[in-house]
Order: structure tokens, then sequence, then C-alpha cells
């Protein structure tokens, strides 16, 4: 009781005065003081992050290098060569990981980290109403997804056949609803067991969902998709298909409706995942045109890595940005050394805050996970992909940029959606993911074209006939 009065103090007192630091805003007895430092989140010293965040981040790496190789060996199977609108498909739907199972993961880490599970009823509240929120997101934006592929196809100047718009629709659903139940329910159990063992629940839920969800995803696309190939004639199969997950969207939103902030994140978070979902489709535009018209095919193996490595990072800070603004402050009100909405990149990556401490370790592990993954690739794919030192450094300077563009954003945008008292879990990790795929992939793009550019230009040099003596 005791405790609760304290905190309600402390939210009174940072209600009133933006400016006063967190213990000076209102009077304390000694008590209150001994309850609130109790209550305090322990700050991580850069080695602890550094150490709970490694070991998922390389897993989630390998998972993603793993989805880079499947993609590459997919992506020649005839309905992918038949129906070239699912390669604009695929980084929508591998970003759906972030626009759904990565927020779904920072918003149980948070939960987790302010308390919100101690009560079973409340955690089992919790668990059931996010997993049907993201089952209706995940119908919704699936659809949405596909008929924007068909759009930008369109736009592109190529024809649409009303056959392939079926198994295009179809395909998109069901792959998004599978993999939003399997990685939900994975979410959930490392959340769990995270905080059973002590873990910052923050440091490795995304990561572990970004280790399976590219491989699951392009599993479930590319086993759908040619399933459903096979009968591609019967026009009325594609119809029923969709009208199916849609008629489950009643059972999920009922369930919904036992928990008001859930319901709350239904009716306001549609805007961030669907914006999301186009900027993604963006970044597929360009995956699909430089595989067919450039003739790049080493884009799929290295596309899921520079996508989800950096919506990997960048996921992680939002949700730690997030819980450390609901453990000090209340939603509209920024705490004293937030105060600014868009900071000075030298505060955002050099001080001594501990968010500051946890955007240089992230950013830190950019460049030797990516030699890892690199060299993982080179291995397994050994005369398959030639890798040469040039776009070594051509990638590994996109990548770093890449990473360092999502971390600012992320302070930026956390700072703007709290100060709107909005959820940054939910508003957030969508944007950030979206534009990670986005910069990724033309970042990527640019990598094969210069160092082509390059090597055409060392070939011409080395071909011209120096003047001399016959």
């Amino acid at each position: 009781m005791k405790g609760e009065e304290a905190r309600q103090r402390r939210k009174e007192g940072q209600l009133g005065s933006e400016e006063q630091p967190l213990a000076d805003a209102v009077p304390w007895t000694s008590r209150e003081r001994h309850l609130l430092d109790a209550e305090k989140p322990q700050e991580e010293t850069a080695l602890i992050v550094a150490l709970q965040v490694f070991v998922p981040f390389v897993l989630a790496g390998m998972g993603m290098t793993m989805a880079g190789m499947f993609l590459n060996y997919i992506q020649h199977w005839t309905v992918f060569v038949e129906i070239k609108e699912l390669l604009i498909l695929i980084p929508s739907l591998l970003g759906l990981k972030g626009n759904l199972e990565m927020t779904l993961a920072c918003r149980l880490s948070t939960a987790a980290n302010t308390g919100k599970f101690d009560d079973p009823r409340q955690q089992q509240t919790m668990i059931s109403s996010n997993l049907a929120l993201i089952q209706v997101q995940a119908t919704v934006v699936g659809l949405l997804a596909a008929v924007v592929a068909l759009i930008l196809e369109a736009i592109s100047g190529q024809n649409l056949e009303l056959s392939h718009i079926g198994v295009l629709c179809a395909s998109s659903m069901i792959t998004a609803f599978m993999a939003a139940i399997f990685l939900g329910i994975l979410m959930i159990c490392v959340v769990l067991g995270a905080q059973k063992m002590g873990i910052n629940p923050d440091n490795i839920s995304t990561p572990i969902a970004a280790m399976l969800g590219d491989f699951v995803s392009l599993c479930i696309l590319a086993g759908t998709s040619s399933i459903l190939y096979r009968y591609i004639d019967l026009y009325y199969l594609f119809p029923v298909i969709c009208f199916f997950f849609f008629s489950l969207i009643p059972i999920w939103i009922f369930i919904i409706n036992k928990s008001p902030s859930i319901t709350q994140v239904l009716k306001t978070g549609w805007f961030p995942i669907i914006t999301a979902m186009l900027i993604s489709s963006l970044g597929g535009l360009i995956f699909n045109k430089t595989i067919t018209e450039q003739k790049i095919s080493a884009m799929a193996v290295f596309t899921p890595v520079i996508n989800g490595v950096g919506g990997n990072l960048v996921s992680i800070q939002a949700s730690r940005i997030s819980t450390y603004l609901y453990s000090w402050s209340s939603p509209g009100v920024l705490p004293h050394n937030m105060r600014s909405f868009y900071p000075d990149p030298c505060a955002t990556f050099c001080s001594s805050e501990i968010n500051s401490v946890s955007a240089r370790v992230l950013l830190l592990l950019v460049i030797p996970g990516h030699l890892m993954f690199l060299f993982f690739i080179y291995m397994m794919e050994k005369g398959e992909i030639e890798i040469n030192l040039l776009f070594v450094v051509f990638y590994l300077v996109a990548s770093l940029t890449q990473v360092l563009i999502l971390l600012y954003l992320a302070e930026i945008m956390v700072r703007l959606v709290w100060h709107r008292s909005q959820d940054p879990d939910s508003h957030c990790i969508p944007y950030l993911t979206g534009m990670g795929d986005l910069l990724g992939t033309g970042l990527l793009s640019l990598c094969f074209l210069l160092d082509s550019f390059f090597i055409n230009m060392h070939l011409k040099n080395s071909n011209i006939v120096e003047p001399g003596p016959p």
C-alpha cells in the first residue's frame, strides 16, 4: 500500500513539473524514499547489456542468414518465377515480424519490467488479448500487403493475371496468420522465461523473434504458394480462403475486449503497422527490380540479413527506451534528462545516460556481427556467391549507416510518441522496422551496383593496351 502511495506521489510530482528531477519533484519521507529506491529499475552497465544481447543477436543473425540462403534457393522455384509479385511481397511479410511479433515482444517486456505480470489473472488476460490482437492485425495487413504488391507491380508497367492475384492474396494471408500464431506463442514463452531467470526481456525477446521469424515466414510462404499454385485454375478457392480468415475476426475482437489497454491498441494501432507495411513494400519493389532487371540474384541472400539486423537492433533500443519511460515517468511527461524532442546526436551516442550506453553497445555489434554473418554465408555458399573485399567494405559501411540512422530515429520517435501520451511499443517499432527494411534494401542494392561499376571499370582499364615498341 505504501509502495502504491509512493508511486502515486512520484507521478503527481512529475506531472506538476517537467523541470524538476525525480527525487526533488515532491517532498519524500524516509520511508517513501526507501520504497522508491526499492522499486527503481537497476541501471545496467555496458558490459551487462552486451552480454545479454550478444548471444541472442548472434543466434538471430544466424537465423536470418539461413533465411537469406533459403530465399536464394526458393527464388528459382516455378511459383516465384511465374508470379513475380511474390518477390515484392517478401519484404512486407518479413517486415510483419517487426510490425507484430517484435511489437508484441516489446509490449510484453515492458509489462514484465513494470510489474504487470505479477498478478496471474492480469498476466493471463494480457497474453490472450495480445495473441488475439496480432491475429486481427496479421489477417488485415496480410491481405493489404498482397494488394499493395499488386498495385506496385501494375504501376511499374507489368500485366496482372487474375489467377496470380488469387494465389498471391491467399498465400499472403495464410503466411501472416500462421507466422503470427507461432511467433506470438514463442514471444510469450521467451518473456516469461527471461523474467523467471532474472534477465531483462528487452535485451533478448526481439532478437529471438528475429532468429526464427524470417525463416518461418519464408517456409510458410514458399510451401503455401507452391501448393496453391497447383490449384491455380480453381478460382473459387482463393476467395473462400480469404473469407475464412476474415470470419474469425469477431472471435479475436471478443477476446481483445477483455483488456481495455489492448482494445485501445486495436483502435489506434492500425496507422503505424499499415504505414510500415507500405514502407516495406517500397523496399520490396527495389528488391524485385534489382533481382529481375539488374539480374543480381545475390540480393536474395543478403536482404534478410541486413534488414533483420537493423530492425533487430533498433527494436531492442526502442523497447529499452520505452521501458525506461514507463519506469521513470508518466505518459505525456518526459523526464528531466529527455526534455528535448530532437536530441543532439552526440548526446544520443556519447553521453553517460543508460539509453546512450545501450545505443553504443548496439552500434558496436554491427561490424563484428555482419563480418561473422558474411563469413558464414561465404562458407555455406562457396562457389555460388562471390564476395570480394570491395563489396565487403561497401556492405559494412551501408549496414553501419543503416543502424546509426535507425538508432537516432528511435530516440526521437519514442520521445515524440511518449509526449503524445501514446504507447511507444505499439507505435514506434513498426515505423522503425519498416524504415529498416527500406534503408537496408536500398543501401544493399546500391552496394551491388557500386561493386559492379568498379569491377567493370577495372576490367575496362585492364584491357587498355599500353603504347610501346612492337
